[in-house]
């Protein structure tokens, strides 16, 4: 381990021949040290010692460049984490890196970085889950005829309903409790057998109709 200034000065034969030997220690070692070489050049290799990082001087001399972490005990060699990856155009195409595991699951950001199996598996089950009959179970709610309902469990839900009709009798969803889609119309007096329909999370349902009775409302929720 050894710095040099790489300034030969003018001396004695021996002097030279000694500062001479030093630079190129100097420089066979990486200007290895604790502290930065006192004096310093733009491109000049550092290995800071204490902190086992191999360092570049920037082109205008002016900062380090950190571009490994020297595993000195099992003899290999660390690339650091937030590493960019680049084309030759120099142009960032990722980063050697990881993500917060809320970011994988979110599944949101489309920076390429690292992500351990377990990751995967995590943003998969978050992007999966919450579909129908996830966590789910049936039940018997009470509802009423021309009443409106919303969903606001936080998944789509599915009503099983049927009904008496008198006269006629609608199923219908909403987005906005405002414009309403029939999912299904019946004209035609009788008992009818139940009908089942998916409501999206935050959508409103309701059954009209005239001199009709619900006689069967089952929800998966």
């Amino acid at each position: 381990m050894s710095q040099h200034d790489f300034d030969i000065a003018n001396q004695t034969a021996s002097s030279a021949r000694a500062d001479i030997n030093n630079a190129l220690q100097a420089l066979a070692s990486c200007n290895s040290g604790n502290t930065e070489p006192n004096t310093t050049y733009a491109n000049m290799l550092w290995y800071e010692t204490d902190t086992n990082l191999l360092k570049m001087r920037n082109e205008a001399d002016t900062g380090w460049i950190s571009l490994f972490y020297v595993d000195q005990t099992n003899n290999l060699v660390h690339i650091l984490d937030d590493t960019e990856v680049a084309n030759t155009s120099g142009t960032k195409i990722g980063v050697l890196g990881d993500h917060a595991d809320s970011t994988w699951t979110t599944g949101t950001n489309t920076e390429k970085r690292l992500v351990s199996p377990a990751q995967l598996k995590g943003a998969i089950d978050a992007l999966s889950s919450g579909g129908l009959g996830d966590g789910q179970s049936w039940s018997n709610p009470s509802r009423s005829l021309g009443t409106t309902y919303q969903n606001t469990t936080g998944k789509p839900i599915m009503a099983n309903i049927a009904f008496s009709v008198g006269n006629n009798a609608y199923i219908q969803v909403s987005s906005n409790n405002s414009t309403w889609i029939t999912l299904s119309a019946f004209f035609q007096s009788g008992l009818h057998p139940a009908q089942s329909i998916v409501v999206p999370n935050n959508h409103y349902y309701r059954v009209t109709g005239s001199s009709t009775t619900i006689t069967l409302w089952a929800e998966l929720s």
